[in-house]
């Protein structure tokens, strides 16, 4: 007889699990919340991470280890010493190689069942409009604001979600995006330029490699953008859409804003 496991792993007969699957998956599919069908979508669903940096290391690791059946990386840079104080997913035998070539082989150890698809290109909206219709949800792990906004106009392009997190010294911030979708008020979700209508001056903003930032803070904030993807994969709890989340790691506290569309004006 089949367990109550196996029962809720068949129901999408497209995605079956198999029995290592269940095996692997199993404190998932015990839960109601997610459950058999849950893990199905994830094992159906198609990710793009931009960066497999700070940021992109936990998002990718445990995107893996969840199930995720398809993992598109972006990243042209290659692995420095630097970059292991925060960066988990490389370590010092591969210095040198690509980031996606490091991840990817990380991930194959850590989840066979995963398949990698490996960009060495920079995201841009060019690169969008080539590849990101090949996904259903696009996870921002930049680290500069060329990207970011060039990844929200690209997602919402493409009516797809998109996770959005960045650190700084100490502290850190996650938000989601639909904004091709309404709220439960029948007003369209907010954009990323509902957040940040403009970009920050050059040079205003100092990158981390002049101000540094500790290594542990890009797990806490990774790891949070992992949970807002499962979330809106298998449809379970409140998504950060219409909030954005602030971490402070020296006062270990979370604070949490809303932000909604604001009006557009007849020229926009």
């Amino acid at each position: 007889m089949k367990s109550i496991m196996e029962n809720q792993a068949s129901q999408l007969p497209e995605t079956a699990l198999t029995p290592d699957e269940i095996e692997r998956y199993k404190r998932h599919i015990l839960l109601p919340e997610i459950g058999g069908t849950g893990q199905q979508k994830l094992k159906a669903a198609r990710v793009l991470v931009i960066g497999a940096g700070g940021l992109g290391a936990p998002v990718l690791e445990y995107l893996a280890a969840a199930g995720i059946g398809t993992i598109g990386i972006a990243d042209d840079d290659r692995v420095s010493l630097s970059n292991l104080q925060r960066q988990v997913i490389h370590d010092s035998g591969t210095i040198g190689e690509m980031k996606t070539k490091s991840a990817r082989d990380k991930i194959a150890r850590l989840n066979p069942h995963v398949r990698v698809v490996d960009f060495e290109e920079r995201f841009s909206p060019e690169w969008a409009r080539l590849h990101l219709p090949r996904f259903d949800l696009l996870v921002d792990g930049s680290d500069n604001f060329d990207t970011r906004y060039a990844a929200a106009d690209a997602a919402e392009t493409a009516r797809i979600p998109l996770v959005t997190g960045a650190v700084g010294r100490f502290d850190g911030s996650v938000t989601a995006l639909k904004p091709y979708e309404s709220s439960a008020d029948g007003v369209l979700n907010p954009t990323y330029r509902d957040l940040f209508p403009e970009k920050p001056p050059e040079g205003l903003i100092p990158a981390c490699a002049e101000t540094g930032v500790v290594g542990a803070l890009t797990g806490v904030i990774g790891t949070l953008m992992a949970m807002e993807v499962i979330k809106l994969i298998t449809d379970i709890g409140e998504p950060l859409v219409g909030r954005l989340m602030l971490y402070d790691a020296l006062s270990a506290r979370f604070d949490t804003i809303r932000y909604k569309r604001r009006k557009r004006s007849s020229a926009e």
